[in-house]
């Protein structure tokens, strides 16, 4: 095979260069469509992406397997399906979050529950919002600044290049979040100070398989999910909520606000710790049994599934590594969505 010449091969794009221009070809385009225009062009991706059957839906239907054992090759084609129009819907929304009005925003989120998130709020005390992967993490946080009109705190794991991190920063700062660094454990310390302040923070938390996830039991076999939810919780005082989300056949997406996860009374911080997790993977694990076309996600979850010599849990010095990585998960959703 010939070689390029060396002024050519300079000036080829690399693969991450690639990814931050179609990123940003997303934000620049898919904003200015008509919003049925929008969906119709979510839902073909979709189909084509469905198709091809590429490692992102074929993980997410091994995932989708457990969540719903039952499920012939039949109904676990139509829901891999369903879960691949539900993950362009959260694309095709996101790119067009920041050009929506306020009411927009308003109209685009009814959750239930909300009595659990006012009764902490009206006595002073600092709210961690926990979600998985389901619907539209950013679209419930634009409801909340705009709506609720509580600003809040979250963590973004850094992408390469630096510039897509960027964007992802720019464009969750423009709906109204305050953006951490992932870096080691130095967010964790921010977030407390916002929470023993009465503020909020939001954490997409149901999935850490480095050394530090702790581990819990999820739909019936094992995972390690990140700490950090119940560690905040009980260094600040601050109210524990799982937060559940999903679409139905509208343009408006449903979620709900669980009751309170609280410190158990008695054990170590690490027996509090774990308890608290799990009940928090209860919830999610529910969520995402009800509404398995939602959950997005299209990377390994299970313990099962890792290869064992690659699992940092087992090796001592990424272990160590790995240890700081408390405030939110391993920072990987779907490799496909971004921080």
């Amino acid at each position: 095979m010939s070689r390029l010449p060396g002024g050519l091969a300079r000036r080829l794009p690399d693969k991450d260069d690639v990814a931050d221009r179609l990123y940003g070809l997303g934000w620049a385009t898919v904003r200015t469509l008509p919003e049925p225009a929008a969906v119709a062009l979510g839902r073909s991706l979709a189909d084509q992406t469905w198709k091809k059957r590429g490692k992102g839906v074929r993980q997410l239907e091994a995932n989708l397997r457990r969540v719903v054992p039952g499920a012939g090759p039949e109904e676990l084609a139509r829901l891999s399906r369903a879960g691949m129009r539900s993950y362009l819907r959260y694309w095709m929304e996101s790119f067009r979050l920041p050009a929506w009005s306020e009411r927009r925003i308003r109209l685009g989120f009814a959750p239930d529950g909300l009595d659990h998130l006012d009764r902490p709020l009206a006595e002073g005390r600092g709210v961690i919002l926990a979600l998985p992967h389901l619907a539209n993490w950013d679209l419930a946080g634009a409801w909340v600044t705009t709506e609720l009109g509580i600003p809040f705190t979250t963590v973004a794991e850094r992408l390469k290049p630096e510039s897509l991190y960027d964007r992802f920063v720019a464009y969750r700062e423009g709906l109204g979040m305050e953006v951490l660094p992932h870096t080691g454990g130095a967010a964790f310390g921010t977030l407390a100070r916002r929470l023993r302040s009465g503020g909020m923070v939001c954490l997409v938390a149901d999935r850490d398989l480095s050394a530090s996830g702790v581990p819990v039991d999820f739909l019936g076999e094992p995972t390690r999910m990140p700490a950090g939810p119940a560690m905040l919780a009980q260094h600040t005082g601050a109210a524990l909520l799982p937060v559940t989300l999903w679409y139905d056949d509208s343009p408006v997406m449903r979620g709900r606000v669980h009751p309170e996860i609280t410190p158990p009374g008695a054990g170590s911080r690490a027996e509090k710790t774990a308890l608290m997790t799990q009940a928090l993977a209860d919830v999610f694990a529910s969520g995402v049994a009800a509404h398995p076309q939602d959950w997005h996600m299209l990377q390994k979850f299970w313990l099962a599934d890792l290869d064992p010599a690659k699992d940092p849990a087992g090796d001592p010095a990424r272990a160590e590594t790995a240890g700081a990585r408390t405030a939110d998960g391993d920072g990987e959703g779907p490799a496909e969505v971004g921080p």
